[in-house]
């Protein structure tokens, strides 16, 4: 089928061969992994954490108790930067907002019917608006899978568009599910259309349903944003999310942005790690001894 969508993707250059894009993770990390893997790496890498909380036992006093800890941080620890955001349900948006006393950091909301993205479009435009208009400065949504696997495209940019549209000057983020995509192939053309639909993030997971974060599926998707930028001029952010824990996992993504994407993408405008555990441990990193702040 031939349209804007099919042409796009089909003029890509990015690979699309799983082994290939194996060995060039595999290269990248063997040749420049050990010379990331210091303190001042995980001291910017603390600053790029979207701090999460997304459970069903949520509450206004839970989230606002959480929000305390990151204006706890600022007095606590001086000398360092704070995490990048706040990412909670978007019927939290007005307790963080109210709460959070730190300027540098976001108020982030999930939207659009997450994790699923199951339900009427309607709906989905509607709490997204909702979300920023009780204070999110960020919106992370995740790309409708299922017309994804139908061949639906132009369904699944129309959907980002309009979320995009109501997001107004919030930034969008865009999950694509990389575990459920799987190859290099579906997460090449879901980074495609995503980013052509008006992402101004594209994200791994929900770190829910499916398998997180792969760095498998970070080489693709830097690739995509790299690629992108050449031909528009536009850069476009990567998040890795679901199941980034460690320390060292931390660094092996922030090592892959570096080799691909350059220094440019080496801030958290554009580069953001999405956990609920991961602050704590660069912070015990930094420190040197296990510290649970958050």
């Amino acid at each position: 089928m031939a349209d804007k969508y099919h042409d796009q993707i089909t003029a890509s250059r990015v690979t699309t061969d799983d082994a290939e894009v194996k060995s060039q993770v595999e290269k990248i990390l063997a040749e420049h992994q050990a010379e990331n893997t210091n303190t001042e790496v995980y001291k910017f890498l603390l600053n790029t954490v979207d701090l999460t909380t997304l459970k069903s036992t949520d509450s206004p006093s839970s989230v606002a108790a959480f929000t305390e800890r990151v204006n706890a941080f600022d007095a606590e620890y001086p000398q360092l930067k704070n995490v990048a955001a706040i990412c909670v349900y978007p019927n939290f948006a007005g307790v963080v907002r109210t709460v959070l006393e730190v300027d540098a950091v976001d108020v982030c909301c999930v939207s659009g019917c997450f994790p699923s993205s199951q339900s009427f479009i309607e709906a989905k435009i509607a709490e997204t608006a909702l979300a920023v208009e009780a204070g999110a400065d960020e919106v992370d949504i995740v790309l409708n899978l299922g017309n994804f696997f139908d061949d639906d495209y132009e369904e699944v940019c129309d959907e980002i568009s309009e979320q995009k549209h109501s997001a107004r000057d919030a930034r969008l983020k865009v999950i694509l599910e990389t575990g459920a995509l799987k190859t290099a192939k579906n997460i090449r053309d879901a980074s495609i259309l995503s980013m052509y639909s008006g992402a101004d993030f594209i994200k791994t997971s929900t770190g829910k349903e499916y398998p997180g974060a792969s760095l498998e599926a970070a080489y693709i998707m830097c690739q995509c944003i790299k690629e992108y930028y050449e031909q528009t001029g536009r850069m476009v952010g990567f998040k890795a999310a679901g199941g980034v824990v460690t320390s060292e996992e931390a660094v092996q993504y922030y090592t892959l942005v570096k080799e691909i994407l350059g220094e440019q993408w080496l801030t958290n405008e554009y580069f953001r790690l999405g956990a609920s555990r991961l602050a704590n441990n660069l912070l015990s990193s930094i420190l040197g001894q296990e510290t649970k702040h958050f």
